[in-house]
């Protein structure tokens, strides 16, 4: 299994960038080898996180504007996701259930670096669905 490129995004501001094997939504923590070097996984507990954001590249464009808006078909619901420090993320998802610990979101901009989020529920302010 080819490990995923992640940047996981802390309730308190910290990123964390590097790759993964071992994330699941039904788990508690996960393990992440940094970009920055060294070999040593860093176990990261998932209700100290805002969202792991499953990426293309992990050097990203800071310049990109990322459009809040959709492009085509979308498969699932549309949702606008608030978090509680303000950001707002847009895209779809199939897996929103108020109850549960998170949900995977695939953003509206299909030019986008990241290619899924797992939200965290309790860093999320408001879940509005669009139409």
């Amino acid at each position: 299994m080819l490990p995923n490129r992640i940047v996981a995004r802390f309730a308190d501001g910290r990123l964390l960038k590097g790759t993964t094997q071992d994330f699941a939504p039904a788990k508690e923590a996960f393990h992440v080898i940094g970009s920055e070097g060294g070999a040593r996984p860093v176990k990261v507990l998932v209700t100290d996180l805002k969202a792991v954001f499953f990426v293309r590249s992990l050097v990203g464009n800071a310049s990109y504007d990322e459009m809040k808006a959709f492009g085509g078909p979308v498969t699932g619901r549309k949702v606008q996701v608030t978090f509680k420090d303000g950001e707002t993320l847009v895209g779809a998802t199939q897996g929103y259930q108020p109850d549960r610990p998170g949900f995977f979101l695939v953003p509206a901009d299909p030019q986008s670096n990241n290619e899924r989020i797992y939200v965290v529920a309790k860093a999320v302010d408001k879940v509005s669905f669009l139409s």
